[in-house]
Formats: structure tokens, sequence, C-alpha cells
């Protein structure tokens, strides 16, 4: 990467594909759509008046379940696009038989069945697209991993996610929660901005939601994750009476679409490329008073 300046843009759009598409467009060979770890970070790092807190975001991270070659149930989180990196795959998804004996489509709880060919490809850091990433073991990421590139892979075992508490959780055991750390990309990572969303609204407790009590582990799938917000927070506690879905700052979600984590909702993804300033007019000074 050369010293050209990262510019940013927000893509809103009522259906998926199209939004993941634009955004990719926008990004580029040089740029990105931006992870839930990198999301966390931009908020970690702005001011709470900043669009960043005060809205919601769909990420380029995903959590797939699968099977190792020996049986073994974990759960595979990508970050910066895995399975589901291109727009296509999730048209494949949308445009499936509703039979519950498709290969293809839905799960009962939304989420994406996937092959066992992507299973298994996914749980060695080979992706559809051709590309490879590096896989971390849970443990790893939770000592420490210095230079994480922007695409990478954690495993887990499936039993540690299961176990995991779901819902809104205090700030203190939210930072050593398994799955709060691989979706923040590390505990140190994950300790930074939950510090930050604990003081905007003085707040108890924050949500981090998950399904994996209530799905059959043997049904390969994927769940992309979602980060919720709003200017007002509203939601922010499990005391907020009945606030669901886009009104709600409920956290991170991978759940159901009552949290806005649904893949067959609209979405809206942040783009990250360089730009040159030098040839924009989005900065020139054209007042002259």
């Amino acid at each position: 990467m050369d010293d050209t300046p990262m510019e940013a843009t927000i893509v809103f759009d009522s259906y998926l594909p199209d939004a993941l598409r634009r955004a990719l467009d926008y990004a580029g060979e040089k740029g990105f759509v931006a992870s839930m770890p990198q999301l966390l970070h931009a908020r970690a790092n702005a001011p709470y008046d900043n669009i960043v807190w005060n809205t919601w975001f769909s990420s380029n991270s995903e959590e797939s379940v699968v099977k190792t070659r020996a049986g073994h149930r974990v759960l595979v989180t990508v970050h910066g696009g895995g399975i589901f990196a291109s727009p296509e795959r999730f048209e494949r998804v949308y445009r499936a038989s509703v039979d519950r004996f498709s290969p293809d489509g839905y799960t009962g709880q939304y989420a994406a069945k996937i092959s066992e060919q992507e299973a298994r490809g996914v749980l060695e850091g080979r992706l559809p697209d051709g590309d490879e990433v590096p896989v971390y073991p849970f443990r790893e990421l939770q000592r420490g991993i210095r230079d994480l590139p922007r695409r990478y892979a954690v495993v887990m075992d499936f039993e540690t996610a299961r176990n995991s508490s779901s819902g809104y959780l205090a700030f203190d055991d939210l930072c050593e929660q398994p799955l709060m750390i691989v979706r923040a990309g590390g505990a140190e990572a994950a300790a930074a901005y939950l510090g930050r969303a604990r003081d905007r609204h003085n707040t108890k407790v924050m949500g981090n939601w998950h399904p994996y009590r209530r799905i059959d582990p043997d049904r390969p799938q994927t769940r992309v994750l979602f980060l919720t917000g709003n200017r007002d927070g509203v939601g922010t506690e499990d005391d907020d009476d009945e606030i669901y879905g886009y009104d709600a700052d409920s956290g991170i979600g991978g759940e159901s679409c009552i949290h806005n984590t649904s893949i067959i909702n609209i979405a809206r993804y942040v783009a990250v490329a360089p730009r040159d300033m030098g040839t924009s007019v989005r900065y020139l000074p054209f007042s002259y008073n």
C-alpha cells in the first residue's frame, strides 16, 4: 500500500447483494469492506457524535458452524470476507428452493446453508473466491496476535461458542467472553471498544447475541455479523421495553431478524479505499467569503 490516504463511505441498499456489490466496487483492489473488528476499531477511535456510533452496520464478517474431518464441531469466524464475500453467493441463498431438504437456502433460524466443500474449505482457510487466509486457534487469538491481516479466520470449539452467554451482558463479563473476543479481533481490541461503549451512555450492559444453543450443529451453516446503533442509544440496556430491529442499539448480533442480524435484511456497509484528494472536488474551498 502506498501513502495515498484512505477514505471511507457508507453504502446502503434495501437489497443486501446490491449493497455489497456497490461497496466492493468502491473499495476496488486496494481497498476493503469493513469487517466487525474494523467497525469496532473505528468506533473506539471516533467521537460519539460521529455517524459510526449513531446508526447500524452490516459487517464483512461471518460465523460458520462446521465439522472437522474427525467429526468435531467447531465455529469458524472469518473477518474480511469468507464464504459470503461475493454478492452472487448471497443471491444463491435468496433464490434457492424453500423446501426443507434443499441443500441451499436458509436453515430454520435464517442462517445460510453451506455445502460440505465450502465447510471444509473455510476450516482450512481456502475460500470460494480462490483466496487463502491464515487460520488461528481461538486460544492464540485470546493470548494476542500482533499485526493481524485484514482477512483471516479463527477456529473455536463449538461448545465454547454454545456455552457463551447470549444477550445483554455486563461489560466486565464481555471482556472475557470468547465470542466477543473473536468478534472484536482479540482481547485487547474487545476491551478498547467495550470501554468506549460503556462510557457513551454510562451503561452497565451491552448486547452480544448468538443462537448456538438452539441450532442443529450437524448442519453446515453461516451467519453474517451485524452491529447495531442509533443516536439516542435506545435499546442499549435490557430494561428498555420491546425495542427491536433497526430502532435498537442492542449491540452485536448474529442471531435473528429481531436484532437486525438476519442476512435477509437490508444492508449498510462501510467501504474503504485509497483516494487522491488532489483529484477530488470534495475538499476544495468553493466559498471565497
